[in-house]
């Protein structure tokens, strides 16, 4: 079986240091090397590639169009495996920060309220959230776990179920008060219907499966995520379709009603995604158990 194809990792760590300065004697000090071992190691990376990586004119360098290339990947790399290597170091015995992709709306209603009782289980973990709802890469977006709505098929990873959803037709107490409340699918005629970017199939699936026709109907506006539509619907801007468990409390305080009784399976679900690489860090292993033990 063949190794893998890598130049010597010295050399390519003088490289990035010497494109980073612009400099082979910067470099050098901070490599603490001499400046012709430096010049020596870019000389030898060079020779391995069969590129110039830089041009040289009496005491100035500049970076080629393939030096270019290859610093930014070269520093992409180090930049991560040094961001791995510190990761390590603060994980013993469960220690460090637990990065977590979160869909907004979902963090915000449901995860968040729930996680002082992480912490106050866990203070020696210290949790980094970021929103988080488009292709997931973890090592791009540099996070341990996410959540995310699907149907489960993320590759190279650990995928745990959460829960499903509940839609249910919404809008302001308002509209219900106007010239046309809604009192049968057929009103819904003369209201606008909000419409999810991501999920831009909602409504012809709610039609379908509650039996009714769609015809002539107004089209609101278009928004990006869940908690953009439940403010809409508030503000009166038009009729929503939500999973019940994001517009409880707003059911509750009266800021929006339920004109149907309806409650329609989603198209999928949430989940809890786990990168496979990460899996057995103690940090990891101690959420995914508590978050899990949540929908007990």
């Amino acid at each position: 079986m063949r190794g893998r194809l890598l130049p010597s990792l010295n050399a390519i760590r003088t490289f990035e240091a010497v494109a980073r300065y612009n400099s082979f004697t910067r470099a050098a000090e901070e490599l603490n090397v001499t400046q012709s071992a430096a010049s020596r190691l870019v000389r030898s990376l060079e020779e391995y590639l069969q590129v110039p990586l830089f041009t040289r004119q009496s005491r100035r360098i500049e970076l080629t169009d393939q030096g270019r290339f290859y610093n930014a990947l070269v520093r992409e790399s180090l930049d991560l495996i040094e961001a791995g290597t510190v990761e390590l170091i603060s994980s013993k015995e469960g220690k460090g920060t637990l990065s977590i992709g979160m869909l907004p709306t979902f963090g915000t209603r449901w995860l968040l309220p729930r996680l002082p009782s992480f912490q106050q289980a866990h203070p020696e973990i210290a949790l980094n959230i970021i929103s988080s709802d488009g292709e997931l890469d973890f090592t791009k977006e540099r996070i341990d776990v996410a959540i995310r709505f699907g149907h489960g098929n993320w590759p190279d990873a650990i995928v745990d179920p959460l829960m499903g959803e509940e839609i249910i037709v919404v809008c302001c107490p308002s509209l219900m008060e106007g010239e046309h409340p809604i009192t049968d699918y057929d009103s819904l005629r003369y209201h606008r219907l909000i419409r999810h970017s991501t999920r831009p199939n909602s409504w012809e699936h709610w039609f379908r499966s509650v039996g009714a026709h769609r015809e002539d109907q107004q089209w609101g506006p278009s928004l990006e995520h869940f908690f953009m539509i439940i403010q809409a619907a508030i503000a009166g801007l038009g009729v929503a379709l939500l999973p019940s468990f994001l517009v409880e409390d707003d059911i509750r305080a009266g800021n929006l009603v339920t004109p149907f009784n309806d409650r329609i399976a989603g198209p999928g679900a949430y989940y809890l995604v786990t990168s496979a690489a990460k899996s057995e860090l103690p940090r990891v292993k101690i959420f995914r158990s508590w978050l899990l033990s949540q929908l007990a």
